[in-house]
């Protein structure tokens, strides 16, 4: 029985999993990141490997390779830039991984949003499809795009960084760290239009919050029919449904699927998403494609990876 690995590295915690050819999950295991820095994250993450080899060689099945999601821009080289993690600015994480297990098994490194793609492809809304789109909204917003069966990396390996989608003119300097379409309608970006609209006085159940707001919290405040959340996610909806209508027009895939965090509580938006992505996109290809919500939830960036190990030949 050939097997894979996939990791996935987070802002908060690392997971990792020892799947069969089919995706289904032998072994798994995750561990915290408790604010860790630098080399620091790549000793967590090879502490969790070593148990996964471990549990894989006891087992008779070792893995064909080990393939790793990370949050960021992942070169082809193997260095990886990742804003959440203090000190990956070019960290060299492939080279560490093929240190740690000698070489012996091959290493593939890619960004989350093509893992999120791939997982997808492999064991959930994307099965089957050879045009789709991935559209991770969390803390950030970042797309997995698969034109015509592969995946889009672009010619630096940073393709899918929507969340610099231009939606909103004129510009902003706000827009410099995060991008305008992250600015409206990422985590982040829900959170603070709230805390905005707090502070010019308006009144709502998410005063007391101010200090301590989350996106959570202004969906729970939505779902209530609070007019200042009701406001926030209305405006992210509309952000929604012009980046989707974009993507539409630009690629059109047969289907775009909805992950991340804030997909999550959103998922109950994706039709008033789309009927706002009606408006603005090619026609025909609006009404060819499904908006859908990912099938595999957080860990569609731990099976990409592993599909992704499993799949590529040896560099």
């Amino acid at each position: 029985m050939m097997t894979t690995i996939g990791i996935d590295l987070g802002g908060t915690k690392v997971s990792a999993a020892h799947f069969d050819e089919s995706g289904n999950i032998l072994f798994k295991k995750k561990l915290e990141l408790h604010s860790a820095k630098g080399k620091e994250v790549g000793r967590i993450i090879t502490s969790v490997l070593s148990e996964i080899i471990k549990s894989a060689t006891s087992s008779g099945h070792a893995p064909h390779g080990i393939g790793l999601s990370v949050p960021g821009i992942a070169h082809r080289s193997g260095e990886v830039w990742a804003p959440n993690i203090t000190g990956w600015e070019k960290y060299p994480i492939k080279k560490e991984l093929e240190a740690f297990v000698e070489n012996e098994y091959k290493i593939i490194v890619d960004s989350d949003r093509a893992c999120h793609m791939m997982g997808e492809v492999w064991k959930g809304a994307a099965k089957g499809c050879r045009d789709a789109v991935f559209l991770a909204v969390g803390t950030g917003i970042g797309a997995g795009i698969m034109a015509e069966g592969r995946v889009l990396r672009g010619a630096h390996d940073i393709s899918g960084a929507i969340g610099w989608m231009a939606l909103r003119p004129p510009y902003q300097a706000m827009y410099k760290e995060r991008g305008c379409f992250e600015t409206y309608a990422s985590g982040h970006g829900i959170a603070d239009r709230a805390r905005q609209l707090l502070r010019e006085r308006k009144v709502s159940i998410l005063s007391e919050k101010i200090e301590n707001l989350t996106a959570e919290s202004v969906f729970e405040a939505y779902d209530q029919h609070d007019a200042v959340a009701r406001a926030v996610i209305d405006e992210a909806i509309q952000y929604w449904g012009m980046a989707t209508s974009n993507l539409v027009s630009f690629f059109n895939p047969e289907k775009i699927i909805f992950g991340g965090g804030v997909f999550g509580p959103a998922i109950k938006l994706i039709d008033l998403i789309y009927a706002e992505a009606v408006k603005w996109g090619q026609p025909i290809s609006m009404q060819q494609v499904k908006f859908e919500a990912s099938a595999l939830g957080a860990d569609a960036a731990l099976i990409g990876a592993g599909y992704l190990a499993l799949k590529t030949e040896n560099p």
